[in-house]
This record gives C-alpha cells, structure tokens and sequence, in this order.
C-alpha cells in the first residue's frame, strides 16, 4: 500500500515539475517576444525631443470594467456626427507625437470625424527603448483589451468605428476593430504584428488596410501573408501596402524618418478611411 502511494506521488509530482519547466521555458510570442528582443530595441532610436501644444483636443477619462479609469486624447468634431476614428500608439505609449498625429487624423478627415487617441499604458511614456519595452511587454491583453471596450463604450452604441495604429498600435487597432462588432467600418494598421488566431479573426466585421516596410526586419513577412490570408478567410477585404523602408519608417520621432514613404502611406490610409466612413 505505501509503495502504490509513493508511486502516485511520485507520478503527480513529476508532472507538476513537467508543467512547470514547460512553462519556464515557453518563449514569448508575438508584441511580448519583440519587447525583449535586442535587435528590436537596439532598432528604435530614442523619440526626437517634442514639445506639442494641443490645438484643439484634450485628455479625458473614461470607465473601465475591473479596473482603474482609462485615459484618452480626444478631439471633438466640428459637428454632431456619427464618424469616429480611435487612434492606437506605438510602444512609446501616448506622447505628443501621438497627440500631434490625432490632431493631424483630425484636420485631414476635414473636421468631420471625432478622434480618440487611447492611452494602454496608463499614463506612463517611455523615452527611451530598454523603458519602451518594459511597457509594451507589460502590457497585459486582459487590461488593454478592457481599456478598449471601456474606449468603445464611450464612444457610443450609435457611432461608425475606424481603428489606425503604429506597430504595437497597429496590432490593437485590429483587436479594436474586433471588439467594436458590427460597428466596425474599418482597420488601418501600421507593421501591426499579424493576428495568427483564426478564432480572433473571424469576428472581424470590417475591411482592413495593412502598410508595411519591405526592410522590416522584425515583423516576418511570412507572417503577414499568412494574415492576409485568414482575414480573407473570415469574408473580408484586406489591401496590403509595401513601401521600401524599415520598420517604423512612418513615426515622424524616429531619426530613420522616411517621409516620402510615410506621405504615400498616410494618403492610402486616408482614402481608405474616407470611404469607409463616408466623408466626404
């Protein structure tokens, strides 16, 4: 009886210490591998140094289901509308670049759209890359995707909902399109790393437009294809942009700054926007 004892014991402790070394040794994947990758880090130079006045928008707060407040900079439109563009940032977090960038969304959508750049780290900004990737492989999908429905929640039920991210940004610019359901109107994502889960791509109700670096080094190609591919699958359009450039090329902060790339981009992304949200 002890021996058959001892041999259970011996055979459920193996397999907890199994599962525990799995679990030790499982690799990050996906924006959590890039946080703690070197390359990837040592590739982002420290943002150019800004000081940005806002024009016309301001930070707000919002509700979020189990948990602290979320934060957002928003710009109203110039009139009641129906139109919003949720903006998403890059690793830095919400800076004034992002803040300058919402309120250029916002002029070149003439004024029609109301923008809401939301805040997933909280308040904190990072200046530099070792701090950039503490944040971003801090950032937990249970809080972030609660920051995002407590955004979409005060956006409102009765608004047309379209998503633009940078990197980071771009990958939640999608889970945003995802959760905003059948208000979704559109999805832009700068070199967001590409959703792999069928099951989170499926729901998708929106089209989406996907811009991309030839020279990236970090985000795989292969990856963004298989992408391309899945979203097709879930029944919608997906229009894939290449421009010859690295990653990050279109971050005004970045000292690799490719402006000419970064213009054609921003004018694709527009066009984009412009008929999916029906502004004229």
């Amino acid at each position: 009886m002890n021996k058959l004892f001892t041999l259970l014991l011996c055979s459920v402790l193996c397999t907890q210490l199994s599962a525990i070394a799995q679990s030790c040794c499982t690799k990050p994947t996906g924006m959590q591998a890039l946080a703690m990758s070197k390359s990837f880090k040592a590739s982002h130079a420290a943002p150019l140094p800004l000081h940005y006045t806002p024009q016309s928008g301001k930070m707000i707060t919002f509700p979020v289901t189990g948990g602290a407040a979320g934060n957002a900079f928003y710009i109203p439109a110039d009139e009641a509308t129906d139109k919003v563009l949720v903006i998403f940032h890059e690793w830095w977090g919400l800076n004034d670049y992002i803040k300058r960038e919402a309120e250029t969304w916002h002029k070149l959508l003439g004024g029609k759209v109301s923008i809401y750049a939301a805040d997933l780290y909280d308040g904190k900004v990072a200046t530099n890359a070792e701090t950039a990737g503490k944040l971003m492989g801090g950032l937990q999908q249970k809080r972030g995707e609660a920051i995002v429905k407590g955004a979409l929640a005060s956006v409102g039920k009765d608004k047309r909902i379209a998503t633009l991210g940078w990197c980071m940004g771009g990958s939640w610019s999608f889970t945003a399109s995802v959760l905003a359901g059948s208000q979704a109107a559109g999805c832009v994502m700068y070199y967001g790393f590409p959703e792999k889960d069928m099951a989170r791509i499926k729901p998708l109700k929106c089209d989406v437009v996907y811009i991309y670096g030839a020279k990236d080094e970090h985000i795989k190609i292969t990856d963004v294809h298989e992408f391309e591919k899945k979203v097709q699958q879930a029944g919608r359009s997906i229009t894939m942009y290449s421009y010859d450039a690295v990653h990050a090329f279109a971050n005004p902060s970045n000292p690799n700054y490719d402006a000419r790339s970064a213009g054609e981009a921003q004018n694709a992304a527009l066009s984009f926007l412009h008929e999916k949200l029906s502004v004229e």
